[in-house]
């Protein structure tokens, strides 16, 4: 095994046997009054419990409603970009007018007023997103509200220039084709009556206006294919939303599994073969980054008396907490798993050794504050090996060397951090 530099020890206060002897229990010293002249030692450890069960139920509503604000802001997020593609897609509606307009088609008015009805939509629907006005309604995604305001633009445009119904079916079912997977089926097709219902009325408009016998004969031929095929399409979207429906189904099964292949079925944290491949892949980054890599191995301390104390059920409670312990501690980036038994590690990508250190000892010393419980007769502490990866090197190798400093603090007492700094600018400071 390469040795770069010498081995560097943090103990903490509780590694010493004076130390422990000395200083009061935890639990002791966080008693009220109250509870410390109470005759029966059973209310007071009752009340501690409750106590820390209040306090967990609080954390856990508090998380959840962290988590609905962010899933709400994310949905929102979702809905203003949907916003946007349907409005690209009006902008290719407006691209045809304009060809339309070059072409002596039709007059710039009616390109001016295509212009300024989609940007009024597109304005009033984003304030309702933005502003969360969409959350009061019934269907918060607004989906056939902005489907129905498509449609209307488009009858509107083609009852002022009728030559624009040429662009009507090809951008009708275009905007029908993308709610068809989320409306159901009902919905699409009073939709599509309610379409063939203003058209008739746009050809009403026009026979009475203009007297148009031709034009009469386009549009009936016009509406009777509508006719025929928008009922016929209102069934199609049923079957794809079906089809839809069974694929969300089967991608959340998929991410289900891909979740229990990396996570430990008892503690939750990533297992064994995730975090070896997680490791294995952040040491191939750092060495063609150059960034710094730490690892740290850390170890229960005495566990085998834990499982006596409190029972193997016990044991596994243990472990729980603990790995709650050490992820409420980490950062985001970081990878922590159970590697094994009572054994866990800890990946710290893109990290110096002075700040792995820095968290190794905030594990540290939260485990042994930590109040558990009331079975074990003592604390329950860890001893944690620290090094920073040396470019070039195995993975095997870094395993090796944290795995050794970790076994110096077993060696050193237990209930600390030892640190195998390597030489140069890496070397703890």
């Amino acid at each position: 095994m390469r040795r770069i530099g010498d081995q560097h020890a943090v103990s903490s206060s509780a590694s010493s046997p004076s130390a422990r002897e000395d200083t009061p229990d935890d639990g002791d010293t966080s008693m009220s009054g109250s509870a410390r002249t109470s005759s029966d030692p059973r209310d007071t450890l009752q009340g501690k419990h409750h106590h820390h069960s209040a306090q967990k139920i609080h954390v856990v509503l508090e998380r959840r409603r962290s988590a609905g604000h962010a899933n709400q802001q994310g949905r929102q997020a979702a809905r203003i970009r949907r916003l946007v593609l349907n409005t690209a897609f009006a902008g290719l509606y407006l691209l045809a007018i304009g060809v339309f307009y070059l072409m002596g088609l039709v007059e710039l008015f009616v390109l001016k007023v295509a212009t300024a009805m989609i940007g009024v939509s597109f304005s009033v629907f984003y304030l309702s997103f933005a502003t969360g006005l969409n959350l009061k309604t019934r269907t918060q995604n607004l989906r056939i509200p902005l489907t129905l305001s498509a449609i209307g633009i488009m009858l509107t445009i083609g009852y002022i220039a009728p030559v624009t119904q040429i662009l009507l079916t090809p951008f009708l079912f275009l905007t029908m084709a993308f709610v068809m997977h989320r409306v159901s089926p009902k919905e699409m097709l009073w939709m599509s009556l309610a379409v063939l219902g203003a058209y008739a009325l746009v050809v009403f408009a026009h026979f009475r206006e203009r007297g148009d016998t031709q034009l009469l004969m386009l549009e009936c031929a016009l509406l009777l294919a509508l006719a025929l095929t928008l009922p016929s399409f209102a069934m199609l979207a049923g079957r794809v939303q079906r089809l839809h429906s069974a694929l969300f189904q089967a991608n959340r099964k998929i991410r289900d599994i891909e979740q229990d292949a990396q996570r430990d079925a008892l503690l939750g944290c990533y297992n064994r073969r995730y975090i070896v491949a997680a490791l294995e892949q952040q040491k191939r980054m750092a060495d063609e980054t150059g960034a710094p890599l730490c690892l740290a191995v850390i170890d229960l301390d005495h566990f085998k008396r834990v499982n006596d104390e409190a029972g193997h059920l016990g044991g596994d409670e243990v472990l729980r907490s603990f790995a709650g312990i050490a992820e409420r501690n980490v950062r985001q980036r970081d990878i922590f798993g159970r590697y094994g038994g009572e054994e866990f590690l800890l990946v710290l990508p893109e990290t110096s050794l002075l700040a792995a250190l820095n968290i190794a000892e905030r594990i540290r010393a939260q485990v042994e504050q930590h109040e558990w419980s009331a079975k074990l007769q003592n604390r329950v502490t860890v001893s944690i090996g620290l090094t920073q990866h040396i470019p070039g090197e195995s993975v095997l190798d870094l395993f090796s060397r944290t795995d050794t400093a970790m076994y110096m603090a077993k060696q050193g007492g237990r209930n600390q951090v030892v640190v195998e700094e390597p030489a140069g600018d890496a070397a703890l400071t």
